[in-house]
């Protein structure tokens, strides 16, 4: 039976919605800075600024240019689409001279229709255009600097394509998008699907488990879009205990595959997509997060998801799936995605092997008027392509009030935070959504702190009783904006940052406390993880960082992927008391 397995194991740039007919378009392609002279090759998806990319040069510049010649068989029944992952940060697209569009956004993917433009020809020429206007503080940008070199906690600038590139072929008539909400309680699924045009048609779903169907429906279909809900055939299921064998966590990632085909009114098959999901829930009650129903402590580290010679783009599967594998070997079962949206494949895997993902988005640093209306389309995008990954449990649209910086006075910034809680609640009711991470909250599901205490008797003192929690102020913030605590789960979601070795760093390189030697690295390392663990109140955590990187030097392994000290002794700090 082909599954979606069969299809990711192809490097499938969306493992959730794939198709077997695509053609990948990563690799050589001819480059310029600021004119289309295209005087230079550079390997896509890696930016300029990368290493990978062969090009290797961080100076900045506004407009870069890319061309790819590439052989095409297209004739007139069906449609060829073209996807892009992600820009940074304004894109045109040409084909053989011909506009085809334009997308605005460095973080989100998109799409081209492009078929009106290449029919009955053996070749095409593509051409794309990106712009980045490094300097603008009012575009989100998340941990890329405005300056020529990486400083504090701001790194190498990406600019142009640094994600997948790919051509899709289908049908006239086409699925774009299924969501799909796993009921855990009802043992059910509900999907959301979009057509590109309203048609009659028969949509056929049918879910399989390890090779075996357990569910299938039919549904006769005349508009653009619907809505249906299958349950899990429980004779087809009686075999597994659905508790035990059949829901997704970290310690067990079952997941479930979903095959969609689509047929016309003459039953031939026009299209067919292959997706899967895990059933799995998270919610709040009672101060505490809940998995499956269960109170599950979250042991996170932030990521800041950059390679040394990549950058923000991961440099093949085998990179993604040795991060997963030592965030997991060091203890924890989740991740911080800070400041960026992380490709399809990284999350595809991190459903797989069983991480819990917290998704960020890349902050601007100044508000306007203009950044904030991008900000509603390309987060609502951003949760829309993403919606399916069961290893998502929470959305952060805020960061530290980074681009909000005057909120405890600014009522429109106020306004600003709490929109985008509720943007994304409309999207989403089947996550948690915490409005503005770590301080200055307005509308949160959790309250969540960031607190970089060195000292393990002043953090085991903060964080020992509620009265000590609610009266501190983070960074010299208040915990909340025009609002109260509500009984919400407390997570302290940034502490830590301990470097090693600070004196044998170069000029510029830090971390918010640090040790000369290994030994004292780790018993600092164990008094506060020890000094957080203790705390009664606490529902999680996430520790600052996975790796150094640039300037850097907080993070437990080093920008290269080292571990300054045994894994073992890592995952130790992170046992239960």
């Amino acid at each position: 039976m082909k599954t979606s397995e069969n299809i990711v194991d192809c490097g499938h740039p969306n493992p959730s919605f794939c198709r077997s007919n695509w053609v990948n378009l990563n690799g050589t392609w001819e480059f310029s800075f600021d004119q289309p002279i295209f005087d230079k090759k550079i390997t896509v998806p890696f930016c300029y600024e990368s290493k990978m990319s062969e090009i290797n040069q961080t100076e900045m510049h506004s407009s870069v240019w890319y061309r790819r010649t590439t052989e095409i068989q297209y004739n007139k029944s069906g449609k060829c689409l073209l996807h892009f992952d992600g820009v940074d940060y304004r894109c045109n697209v040409w084909i053989d001279g011909q506009y085809i569009g334009s997308h605005v956004g460095g973080q989100t993917a998109f799409v081209f229709d492009i078929s009106s433009a290449i029919y009955n020809k053996q070749s095409i020429q593509i051409v794309v255009q990106a712009e980045d206007d490094h300097k603008n503080l009012s575009m989100t940008r998340g941990k890329q600097y405005w300056e020529d070199k990486p400083k504090s906690i701001f790194y190498t600038h990406t600019t142009g394509i640094w994600k997948n590139v790919w051509l899709e072929f289908v049908s006239d008539i086409y699925l774009c998008s299924v969501r799909i909400t796993p009921r855990y309680d009802e043992k059910s699924v509900r999907f959301d699907y979009q057509l590109n045009l309203p048609a009659a048609i028969r949509l056929d779903t049918e879910i399989s488990y390890q090779g075996k169907i357990v569910s299938t429906l039919s549904i006769h279909n005349k508009c653009e879009s619907g809505t249906y809900s299958i349950q899990l055939n429980q004779t087809a299921i009686a075999a597994w205990n659905f508790y035990e064998d059949l829901t997704w966590s970290p310690e067990h990632p079952y997941l479930f595959d979903v095959r969609y085909t689509l047929y016309n009114e003459k039953s031939e098959v026009i299209d067919e997509v292959f997706s899967y999901f895990g059933m799995r829930k998270i919610s709040v009650e009672n101060g505490r997060v809940l998995l499956n129903n269960r109170p599950y402590y979250l042991k996170m580290v932030l990521d800041q998801g950059y390679w040394p010679d990549s950058l923000m783009t991961p440099g093949s599967d085998e990179d993604i799936i040795k991060d997963i594998t030592l965030i997991q070997q060091m203890g924890f079962n989740g991740v911080r995605i800070h400041q960026k949206v992380e490709c399809a494949r990284f999350l595809y895997f991190a459903d797989k092997m069983g991480l819990l993902v917290w998704a960020e988005f890349g902050s601007a640093y100044l508000y306007t008027s203009s950044y904030a209306a991008e900000m509603y389309k390309e987060w609502s995008e951003n949760i829309l392509q993403n919606y399916n990954h069961p290893s998502i449990i929470a959305w952060v649209p805020l960061n530290e009030s980074w681009g909000i910086q005057e909120i405890k006075e600014n009522a429109m910034e106020q306004a600003h935070c709490g929109a985008m809680y509720h943007i994304t609640k409309s999207l989403d009711q089947s996550r948690i959504v915490i409005d503005n991470d770590g301080w200055e909250h307005l509308n949160s599901d959790l309250l969540t702190i960031h607190d970089y205490e060195g000292n393990q008797d002043v953090l085991r003192n903060r964080y020992s009783s509620m009265d000590n929690i609610l009266k501190f102020l983070p960074g010299g913030h208040y915990l909340y904006v025009n609002g109260k605590y509500k009984g919400e789960p407390i997570l302290l979601t940034e502490f830590g940052g301990i470097a090693l070795n600070y004196s044998n760093m170069s000029e510029g390189d830090w971390g918010y406390s640090s040790d000369q030697d290994p030994k004292s690295y780790y018993l600092h390392l164990n008094n506060v993880f020890d000094a957080i663990k203790a705390s009664p109140i606490l529902a999680g955590y996430c520790y600052t960082q996975f790796t150094d990187i640039d300037s850097e030097k907080n993070g437990l392994l080093t920008y290269d992927r080292k571990p300054k000290i045994p894994v073992e002794k890592i995952a130790a700090l992170n046992r239960e008391k």
